[in-house]
């Protein structure tokens, strides 16, 4: 298993490039930056990172192709692998931060949108403007093309395009037809039902995957100050996907009463955040401390073995790359992973 990176908002673009180089020289495969609505353009942010490093990968995720074409996707993806030599790839999913923030309703209906159909078809068109090679026009159900195209400028190895999935439809989808997936807060024990489902996929591609990459993103808090680090952790605790609709995993996780409280309390959840309380307010603290030690990684360098043992068992049943998502003072968190966890894994 490889280690991966994913940042936010907190970095200048020539901040991130700085942050891509210390990764780069620790071993990290890939640096995800995230696609938000408070946060410089995800690909343009790269393109400092893709002139300062060689060997690192760089992704985007998660981006939505209702919320940007299928065709402009393929067009900003490709430009970043031709910035950075064929080291490019995207996180391609229905929802995400940005699908959400301009919808007049707040709320993503998947079954409306028919998202396993239009990720599918986004993947399928994103693959063939970035071959370079002649297709005739693509007439999707819910994304087309209407003329043949050749992209002559695309040079490098075609980017690589991952699925970010969490139901069972998306995680098959995504095993038929991209080269990788990147699933999100999947704890230790829920792995394996998580291969299953991406086998299964597998079973059905029309071609080969070469090195199918099956990522986890994983939210990772743990800093020299154990206060500091679950403060971090409550505060963000609204966006670990146990806790969205449609509550994926939260079964793992908690009885039914519990789960209704969390049901019940994700404004107060994202509230936490917004006022910078890190006060889940109906939730009791016991609760919070009970997710907390389920979805994330959080605590002081003494909490360090066990993590490592988790994560040892998310490779065992399948992970190949686990994407640390870290927050604040993001350098000291990829100080503490290049020292103490990398090592334990596969250097890129």
């Amino acid at each position: 298993m490889h280690i991966e990176l994913i940042i936010g908002n907190e970095l200048h673009p020539q901040e991130i490039a700085e942050f891509a180089v210390a990764a780069e020289k620790a071993g990290v495969r890939t640096l995800w930056n995230s696609n938000l609505s408070d946060a410089y353009d995800p690909f343009m942010g790269l393109v400092p990172a893709a002139q300062a490093t060689s060997r690192i990968r760089l992704g985007v995720l998660a981006l939505s192709p209702y919320e940007m074409h299928p065709l402009k996707i393929a067009y900003a993806l490709g430009t970043l692998n031709e910035l950075s030599n064929g080291r490019a790839q995207i996180g391609l999913g229905g929802g995400g931060a940005m699908a959400l923030f301009i919808r007049n309703d707040n709320n993503l209906d998947f079954k409306k949108m028919r998202i396993v159909r239009g990720v599918r078809e986004a993947a399928e068109i994103i693959y063939r403007v970035t071959s370079g090679d002649f297709w005739p026009a693509y007439h999707g159900e819910v994304f087309s093309m209407s003329r043949p195209f050749k992209t002559t400028f695309m040079k490098a190895p075609r980017p690589q395009i991952h699925a970010c999935s969490m139901g069972p439809q998306m995680l098959r989808m995504g095993g038929r037809v991209a080269d990788g997936l990147q699933v999100g807060d999947v704890v230790p024990g829920r792995v394996p039902e998580v291969m299953t489902d991406i086998n299964a996929g597998l079973a059905k591609r029309e071609y080969p995957a070469e090195d199918f990459r099956i990522g986890n993103f994983w939210a990772w808090h743990i800093k020299q100050d154990r206060e500091k680090s679950l403060h971090e952790a409550r505060c963000k605790l609204f966006s670990r996907a146990e806790m969205l609709h449609p509550y994926i995993g939260l079964d793992h996780l908690l009885p039914p009463d519990e789960q209704q409280i969390v049901k019940d309390n994700f404004q107060n959840m994202l509230m936490a955040d917004i006022t910078g309380s890190g006060e889940i307010k109906g939730m009791a603290p016991e609760l919070v401390q009970k997710i907390i030690d389920q979805v994330c990684s959080a605590g002081d360098l003494d909490n360090l073995d066990h993590e490592i043992a988790r994560f040892k068992e998310m490779e065992a049943n399948g992970i190949t790359d686990l994407a640390f998502r870290v927050f604040d003072d993001p350098f000291d968190s990829l100080e503490i992973i290049a020292e103490h966890v990398v090592p334990q894994f596969q250097s890129a």
